[in-house]
């Protein structure tokens, strides 16, 4: 890229930068992209400018293939149900090791770039409380009230909120959170003005079995259809589910986004082209 290019790529973000100064972001970071630290290391990168521009960031993630490795390690059986995670108490314990791990991980890759940074369990100051969604699923949980307080005050003092997605049920025990609907329940209650989940694909695709089937723009009834119609599946249900609910809650924008590709963040909020999937209300 000359220097040219740079200069009109640095222009255009302009307006989006003066745009969303001092609004609250929340990333979620999961999927292939927390496998390789090369890759980890571009979305914090990324993550550190959006900060440094002014945007109050709350960054939550998930670990499905640390957690997939621990508990094959284990002996552990992995079984999914609409795409959530059967999650027996063995299980349990599992997830939150590797979560926990995957946190200290961000954080210290955050560190190690100059930012700063604090982790932080949904367990913690009853961030997240939850309740099971059902007896088949165990200890997987839905988001029933998030506390703000210990993400507000990391943030006006300047540093990031590194949260990973377990809550506490009513008797304070550990619930397994689709990292997904957990950043929802998180932007709604920040009162967030985007929403950006991280997938393994290139947005939503019209196609299934094309990636480069991305579909731009995509409203709540959209979302809707391609569930019931049976065209997004696995994990993709969750995500847009929590898609739909986040924006139903008061974010103002949706963003699904490729997490394995070079500065998809950046490109997504501060060009006007972007480079995945945004849903608005």
């Amino acid at each position: 890229m000359s220097p040219t290019d740079v200069a009109q790529v640095l222009n255009q973000a302009l307006p989006y930068i003066q745009k969303f100064r001092g609004q609250t972001f929340v990333v979620k970071y999961g999927g292939s992209a927390m496998r390789e630290p090369e890759r980890m290391a571009n979305v914090v990168r990324n993550v550190l400018l959006l900060h440094v521009v002014g945007i109050r960031i709350v960054l939550v993630h998930g670990g499905g293939p640390e957690i997939d490795s621990l508990v094959g390690r284990l002996g552990l059986e992995k079984r999914t149900l609409d795409g959530l995670r059967v999650t027996d108490d063995a299980t349990m314990e599992a997830v939150e090791m590797a979560l926990l791990r995957a946190n200290q991980g961000l954080v210290a890759e955050i560190l190690r770039q100059g930012g700063s940074a604090v982790g932080l369990s949904g367990r913690d100051g009853g961030l997240m409380r939850g309740e099971p969604i059902s007896e088949a699923l165990g200890r997987a949980g839905r988001v029933t009230s998030i506390n703000t307080a210990p993400l507000t005050y990391a943030q006006d003092s300047g540093v990031i909120p590194v949260v990973c997605t377990i809550a506490g049920d009513a008797e304070f025990q550990p619930l397994n959170i689709n990292a997904d609907m957990a950043a929802a329940a998180v932007a709604k209650a920040m009162t967030a003005r985007k929403l950006i989940l991280m997938t393994d694909t290139n947005g939503v695709l019209s196609n299934a079995d094309d990636g480069q089937s991305t579909i731009s723009e995509l409203s709540c009834a959209d979302a809707e259809t391609l569930i019931s119609n049976g065209k997004a599946t696995r994990g993709m249900i969750p995500k847009l589910e929590s898609a739909v609910d986040a924006l139903r809650g008061g974010v103002n924008a949706v963003h699904l986004i490729n997490g394995s590709s070079p500065h998809s963040l950046l490109i997504e909020i501060f060009t006007d082209s972007g480079i995945g999937t945004m849903m608005r209300p």
